[in-house]
């Protein structure tokens, strides 16, 4: 006897949270999850707690073969239950009751009362939540006490309900279920009934292996009779030892398709060596009169039969064009007409299997029941299903290709429709909020056998209303096998109309799965089928959620990649320059195409310089995505510092290559917090400075691709320009190159990403280069087009930034220069110079303040410092004024006190210009000073 001594009362407020779900209220903390997941489907099936109809059906049975095995279970059961009070429920698969045992009269007239009897039905649609049905629903254990129930009449009463499966098949054969009164019931009673369940299954895989073991037994003791057994043909038995581990493989995997195949007996198999083996399925019996199947083999070491084609030849009769089987070898003809002792049963040893039986070299392949063999075929399916999907789904990064690799891979192999569902957020990139009834979802992608199936079509809104299967999917985080499809009345709530033609149109049977992945939900995928009459079971629903996880951690995968994609794009768009700095040196064009893979490092810019000069750079940082983009920011934004100190070219990479060799290893706290950057070693940068004036460019690179120049007349040439180090390698000195570049000249600097791919090297890339700026007098914007349209790859691997820089000169008529004396009585004729010279600009207005200016710059310039002074007027956008001279020391702005008796001519210099500074030259320095144009 089993003791149940722990009483199990109603949880506190129980009663009452069931009164407020049924007003719609939430009742999540109260109830236990799949208690209150029966609720909600009693509730979508239209149940009402006070009133039950539930049908009877006298006369129902169980498979002889399942009672045979479930018969000593129950006896043991029912005995050691016999003193506690406990009634023993056997149901039939689809929850109708077939068989009661034990209990008190007592318990039994209650039940009897509930209609919890033999013949009637106790399947949740029916009578709402309880041991039978909701095991059903949850296809798993479950234990129901007291006010769990949904329907008022079984709140006495405690039940443990599991479902009995067919170990070989994973079918639900029965529930098996144990009640008493609510004041007698102990979760203990939950690890009973699934015990009891587990011992039937064993029972039932038991009976299996005998019978698979009683007709080998058959099959060996009808072998080869005297005169037969002793001698083996040697051409037959030199053909039969030749097969291989490979061959044996492969016919075997064919034997069982022909064993579970109800009518065809014959098959052909072309073998890798081109020998032909002859399959044939041959009935077998057993001493208990079990029927079997057993699969021989021959092989033949001729050539194949014509037009055959390797595919199998299979009929009923075995005979198909002209083409005979062979004649039955001495065991195979005797399997079913001699009769075979009742002998004890012994294990064929694993040698039998294979062996060459008679003279005419058969084999034994396979020897088993037919419902086995199919049950082995599917299993393999299976598995070869699980295999493409690994390989198939996820080969991008693109959310809606991955849902329709998932279609694509189960469609229509596993389902004949498949459906996948996601919100906007994820097609974004954004993480989803919590999904449920009534969320706004997208179809993404549907796999579909034919186009009748009045489905949501790609690209449609869906909303799924709480009775449907998805949206219950959705809210449990848990899949939902619907076998019968037109018995799920909730399913028709979304849109009654379609999907009353979605059944006539032969859809039958639903599987829909959560696609969920680390712990989020994604979106929902929905299998269903109408062309296979087999409605999906428990072996299905396993696949769909191992299928639906696989493609969930691919569509999160590229969930987030396309979000970073997205944030990386939009930082280094909004790095980039977003216009035109106004300078009148050159005319610019510019190109930046992010890659498809991935958003790169590459950065261009245009900036404006003293003088009247430009300085043109091109830059490409290593590695893709949000690190890329941030890095290609620092540089770009030590570029544009280290322009506004007036750096020569080679002097401000050898700034950049030790500022990023700086960054690359971490400096402070960085490096003891492990938050050091690292992949900015190794980006390249190209710096050239134009100086409209004297027409000359200087270029220095540091490991980018060559820059060229395409002279007004079309000639094209790359400039010979030392490669220098990547920068962050540091130790090597970068060299410039000077060109004189006629006016109209273009001058092109673009990124690697566009003349070098995986399909394409970078000699190549540079002749095509070469060829398509070959046209004369093109502007920048032509220049442009016609590069990316000849050079482009469809989809790019690379990020590609191009800049074309059109020269232009400032002419004489618009710069003056005159060359001073180191004496301070010059000052008053370098005024009285440059007025004149304003004069005839016809820029009179600022001849006043440009005198003082020059005034202060000349005598500082004779004062403190040495060699020649040089005073030049430059009239471009703005009035620019320069005075150079030898020295290297750079004038500081600063207040004056009342007592200082120089320090003002500076600072009255900056306060009536619109900028000032010092550049440095190979001769000394130059203070320059800029004035807007009225």
């Amino acid at each position: 006897m089993i003791s149940l001594s722990v009483p199990w009362d109603d949880i506190g407020g129980l009663v009452d949270a069931h009164e407020r779900f049924l007003t719609g209220a939430r009742v999540e903390a109260d109830v236990r999850g799949p208690v209150l997941d029966s609720w909600k489907r009693c509730r979508s099936a239209g149940l009402e707690p006070d009133r039950l109809l539930v049908p009877y059906a006298p006369g129902l049975s169980l498979d002889e073969r399942f009672l045979r095995a479930a018969e000593p279970v129950l006896e043991t059961l029912t005995a050691s239950l016999a003193e506690v009070g406990m009634a023993i429920a056997l149901c039939d698969a689809r929850g109708r009751m077939v068989r009661r045992f034990g209990g008190d009269r007592q318990l039994r007239d209650r039940l009897d009362a509930v209609s919890f009897a033999p013949g009637f039905d106790a399947s949740e649609p029916v009578v709402g939540t309880n041991g039978v049905g909701t095991a059903l629903a949850e296809r798993g254990p479950v234990y129901v006490v007291g006010r769990e129930h949904f329907a008022d009449c079984l709140q006495p009463f405690a039940c443990a309900g599991a479902p009995v499966r067919d170990p070989l098949s994973g079918r639900i054969e029965a529930v098996l279920d144990l009640t008493c009164l609510r004041d007698d019931g102990d979760p203990t009673m939950l690890r009973l009934v699934r015990e009891a369940a587990r011992d039937i299954e064993a029972r039932l895989l038991e009976q299996a292996t005998r019978r698979e073991r009683a007709l080998l037994a058959a099959y060996r003791r009808a072998g080869p009779q005297p005169g037969g057994a002793g001698r083996r043909d040697e051409r037959a038995a030199t053909d039969g030892e030749a097969l291989d581990r490979i061959d044996l493989a492969l016919l075997r995997e064919r034997a069982e398709e022909l064993l579970a195949s109800p009518r065809r007996t014959l098959d052909e198999v072309a073998l890798p060596d081109g020998r032909v083996a002859t399959l044939l399925r041959r009935l077998v019996r057993s001493a208990d009169g079990e029927l079997g199947v057993a699969v021989e083999a021959r092989v033949s070491g001729g050539a194949r039969v014509t037009g055959l084609g390797g595919k199998a030849v299979a009929t009923d009769t075995g005979v198909r064009d002209g083409v005979r089987p062979p004649k039955p070898s001495a065991v195979s003809a005797r399997l079913v007409t001699t009769p075979v002792s009742a002998a004890p049963v012994a294990t064929a040893p694993p040698e039998t299997v294979g062996d060459i039986l008679g003279g005419d070299g058969s084999r034994l392949l396979l020897v088993g029941e037919p419902g086995v063999g199919r049950l082995a075929v599917l299993a393999r399916r299976r598995l070869e299903l699980l295999h493409e999907a690994g390989v198939r789904i996820g080969t991008t990064l693109d959310v809606a290709r991955t849902a329709e690799e998932l279609t694509e891979v189960t469609s229509p192999g596993f389902a004949d429709f498949v459906a996948v569902d996601l919100p906007d957020a994820v097609l974004r990139g954004e993480e989803p909020g919590p999904l449920g009834a009534r969320t706004r979802l997208r179809r993404v992608a549907l796999g579909a056998v034919h186009e009748e199936s009045h489905l949501w079509s790609v690209g449609d809104p869906v909303a799924y209303v709480a009775s449907t299967p998805q949206a219950r999917c959705l809210e449990s985080g848990r899949a939902v096998l619907e076998p019968v499809l037109s018995d799920a009345g909730g399913w028709k709530a979304q849109d009654p109309s379609r999907l009353e033609r979605t059944l006539a149109a032969g859809i039958h049977s639903l599987i829909t799965v959560p696609l969920r992945a680390r712990g989020t939900t994604l979106g929902v995928v929905s299998f269903y089928r109408s062309e296979k009459p087999a409605p999906f079971e428990d072996d299905d629903l396993s696949l769909a959620q191992e299928l639906a996880s696989r493609a969930a951690i691919c569509i999160d995968n590229a969930r987030r990649y396309t979000r970073e994609h997205h944030t990386a794009l939009t930082l280094q768009r909004s790095l980039l320059p977003r216009g035109r700095p106004e300078q009148s040196a050159v005319e610019v064009a510019h190109r930046y195409l992010p890659a498809q893979a991935g958003v790169g490092g590459d950065w261009f810019d245009v900036i404006p310089l003293s003088g009247a000069r430009v300085a043109l750079v091109v830059g490409d940082v290593v590695g893709h995505g949000l690190h890329a983009a941030a890095t290609m920011g620092r540089l770009r934004t030590a570029v544009h510092n280290f322009c506004a100190l007036d750096l020569p070219p080679d002097e401000l990479l050898t700034h950049l290559d030790d500022l990023a060799g700086r960054l690359d290893r971490g400096e402070g706290w960085a490096v003891e917090s492990g938050l050091a950057d690292s992949g900015i070693v190794g980006a390249t940068c190209l710096y050239a400075v134009y100086d409209p004036v004297s027409r000359r460019c200087t270029l220095t690179r540091a490991g980018h691709p060559l820059p060229a120049v395409v002279r007004p007349d079309g000639t094209v040439e790359f400039v010979d320009l030392p490669a220098g180090a990547p920068l962050g390698l540091g130790g090597m000195p970068f060299e410039t190159v000077e060109l004189e570049l006629a006016a109209g000249s273009q001058l092109v600097l673009y990124t690697d990403g566009l003349v070098e791919d995986r399909l394409r090297d970078i000699d190549t890339g540079l002749d095509r280069l070469r060829t398509v700026l070959a046209v004369p007098e093109r502007a920048p914007e032509e220049t442009c087009e016609a590069v990316l349209d000849a050079l482009l790859p469809a989809r790019p691997t690379d990020d590609v930034a191009l800049l074309v820089a059109r020269t232009h000169v400032l002419g004489p008529d618009r710069v003056a220069q005159w060359d001073l004396p180191s004496d301070p009585a010059v000052v008053s004729a370098a005024r009285a110079a440059v007025t004149e010279q304003l004069t005839a600009w016809g820029l009179d207005d600022l001849a006043f303040t440009t005198e003082l200016v020059v005034s202060e710059l000349v005598t500082n310039a004779i004062r403190h410092a040495h060699g020649p002074v040089q005073l030049r007027l430059l009239r471009d956008r703005a009035l620019i004024c320069e005075v150079s001279d030898g020295s290297g020391t750079s004038p500081r702005l600063r207040r004056a006190r009342t007592e200082d008796e120089g320090g003002r001519g500076l600072f009255l210099a900056a306060r009536l210009t619109e900028r000032w500074g010092t550049r440095y030259t190979p001769e000394g320095k130059v203070i320059w000073t800029e004035q807007p144009l009225p």
